[in-house]
């Protein structure tokens, strides 16, 4: 920061070669090597300051000369009696000449020539103040605004003392009122198994915290706005606060239990901050607890300026939605706009999974042969992972043209057809992005936890974040569009991706799991020819195996990363994350593989970690026990850093108490 100057060392080194030429002398009639060596060592040291001081008073006069060059061409008078504080710099950037308000305002009276100008605006650089319009930095408890000029022969910086009003703006924004909209999440869940009037003692309680953060900590008002809805006004101030704290309310409200003790109460909270005024900002909540809620629950939605979302929390599984009504309403609203379309197109996401094609085929079949629709799939055929799971239904409806490719699809949609997009929500992970951009009616079936790049102004979005997978969705929305239309084939079809994401019933199953299996299952479905389409190559195995085998442990955590290119990569990475998890001491496990000049990563847990906070870090996401993601341009090397860095940040936080 602060340069020292030659001429203020220089004494002290003429001291010390003193002081080694006597201890040279002294030496003399004991050691005369060491003698040689001191004797050089001082006169060495003495020419050293003598040559630096003769360039530092060369520079000097350099400078003061350019200085004077410089005030000579912008009038020195007007300069000394500016009431602005400004300072001459040379263009090494050591400070030749101040005027008096610099001297007064920055100096304190002190010496300021020779002085480094970054002193006085660090940590700004002098390069970033002379690029910027305005740069903002502070001094001796002072708020400046400085900008610089090039002149001939050097630098002109002027500081604008703008305390007061950035005290103002700070003020203004830390007083500006933030709307919160809080949900309690799993009310009706947790008081459906105990007696009357434990529904009331958790919602008072529930309500007890949240009244008492929003009053004392938060320094607002909550009123209840509908059966579990709660409307929280606080300021900025009291919610920037609350972020660095990353919302200790969730804790809170989780230590609310039902009365055996068995589950515990989790609130959604989503913040609209930095709007304009407080309709805007209301708005902007409404947005971030949909977000909140879509992402599982338990969780804070932060909406800033309208744009960015921040999250915190989100450590509890989504609670399993017992009530079929909502899946009636959306059969029902589906079946209608099928109806009014000419024909429909069914895609996925990119690489498309077996629960991905899965939930395809089975909207097909119901569109198809129940509603009577024209109706394909749009796959790359390239690219899917349930190449098995294609030719099965192909072989099952050889004449019906199933699958077609995206530029098929682009020559035959019109503005009547309807698009269904199937195990994502997320624009850039569709199957085809420019056959989503040219439908111009959507329908949104996905289970996946909510990003932010979802598709808007969809006809439905149905998101159900508690679903085990995208098919165990679609199989009860077609019991109730025409439960008949689904025979062995796309029964099978749908099993296979319930069983691929509830790693054959381990993760994510609830009660509804087990009755769209059960369902299923009557309607034909062989669960020996569904295991037949997880089956590996003998190759891709031993790959699996090797993946395994080389994996390495860091905080709890299994890391394995995979060097070689091959057709099943994607598929034997999966499983091997899948297999990593059987390892005592294993609560998550992620396979880092190379796709052309891209890292991909597959990550699982048994829900001791949140994988999709971690891998969210990297532009992915998925599920809480399940995620993926891909770091652009990058080796693998850097990929595992990269994660590595991820885990030292967010394992904590991400952890399962």
């Amino acid at each position: 920061m602060r340069r020292k100057k030659v001429w203020v060392t220089s004494p002290l080194m003429y001291l010390m070669a003193a002081a080694m030429l006597a201890m040279a002398i002294a030496s003399y009639p004991y050691n005369r090597i060491v003698f040689l060596i001191e004797i050089t060592a001082a006169g060495l040291c003495a020419l050293g300051v003598t040559v630096s001081g003769v360039l530092y008073r060369t520079n000097a006069v350099t400078t003061l000369r350019a200085a004077a060059r410089v005030l000579a061409a912008e009038d020195q008078e007007v300069l000394e009696k500016f009431a602005l504080p400004v300072a001459v710099a040379a263009p090494a950037g050591d400070v030749v000449w101040v005027n008096e308000a610099f001297a007064e305002s920055l100096g304190k009276g002190g010496p300021c020539l020779g002085e480094g100008i970054s002193r006085y605006i660090y940590p700004k650089t002098f390069r970033q103040v002379m690029e910027a319009r305005g740069t903002a930095v502070a001094y001796g408890g002072r708020e400046y605004t400085v900008y610089g000029a090039k002149a001939r022969h050097g630098y002109i910086l002027y500081f604008v003392d703008d305390t007061y009003f950035k005290a103002v703006n700070k003020e203004y924004r830390d007083k500006r009122p933030v709307v919160c909209i809080a949900s309690f999440d799993n009310r009706e869940e947790m008081a459906r198994d105990d007696a009357g009037g434990e529904e009331s003692r958790i919602t008072a309680e529930v309500e007890a915290v949240l009244r008492s953060w929003a009053m004392k900590e938060m320094a607002g008002f909550m009123r209840r706005v509908s059966s579990g809805r709660y409307l929280i006004i606080t300021d900025d101030a009291h919610i920037e606060g609350a972020k660095l704290k990353r919302f200790p309310v969730l804790d809170s409200v989780r230590e609310v239990k039902n009365s055996r003790n068995t589950m515990s109460a989790t609130v959604s909270i989503g913040v609209g901050r930095g709007a304009s005024g407080v309709a805007e900002s209301e708005r902007w909540a409404r947005q971030a607890i949909d977000m909140a809620l879509g992402r599982g629950g338990d969780q804070v939605a932060v909406m800033q300026g309208g744009d960015t979302y921040e999250f915190f929390g989100g450590l509890s599984k989504g609670v399993e939605k017992r009530d079929k009504v909502r899946t009636r309403v959306i059969a029902a609203t589906l079946s209608d706009h099928v109806k009014q379309s000419d024909r429909v197109f069914i895609m996925g996401h990119t690489n498309s999974d077996l629960d991905a094609v899965g939930a395809a085929a089975g909207m097909w079949a119901v569109i198809y042969k129940g509603l009577e629709k024209p109706a394909h799939i749009v796959i790359n055929r390239g690219t899917t992972l349930a190449g098995s799971l294609v030719e099965m239904i192909e072989g099952s409806y050889p004449e019906e043209g199933v699958f077609i490719g995206p530029q098929e699809a682009l020559q035959t949609m019109t503005e009547r057809s309807l698009l269904i997009v199937v195990d994502t929500h997320a624009v850039n992970y569709v199957e085809n992005r420019e056959v989503l951009e040219s439908a111009k009616r959507v329908v949104v079936i996905d289970h996946h936890r909510m990003m932010v790049t979802h598709i808007k102004n969809a006809l439905i979005f149905y998101h159900e974040p508690y679903a085990s997978s995208a098919s165990e969705m679609v199989t009860e929305l077609v019991q109730y569009i025409k439960s008949s239309a689904i025979d062995r084939a796309d029964a099978q079809a749908l099993l296979a991706g319930i069983m691929l994401d509830t790693k054959n019933f381990v993760l994510k199953t609830g009660v509804r799991t087990f009755e769209a299996s059960a369902y299923l299952r009557r309607r034909g479905a062989d669960t020996v020819s569904v295991k037949k389409l997880f089956s590996n190559t003998l190759d891709s195995y031993k790959r699996k195996a090797q993946l395994v085998s080389g994996a390495e442990i860091y905080k709890g955590c299994a890391i394995a990363t995979s060097s070689w290119e091959f057709d099943d990569l994607r598929v034997a990475s999966a499983q091997a994350a899948d297999e990593l998890l059987g390892i005592q001491g294993v609560k998550a496990s992620f396979v880092l593989y190379k796709v052309g000049g891209d890292v991909s990563i597959s990550a699982r847990s048994l829900g001791d970690v949140n994988v999709q906070l971690i891998l969210e870090e990297f532009g992915g996401g998925g599920h809480f026990t399940m995620a993926g993601a891909q770091i652009k341009n990058v080796s693998m090397g850097e990929a595992r850093r990269r994660l590595i860095r991820a885990l030292e940040d967010k394992l904590e936080e991400t952890t399962v108490n």
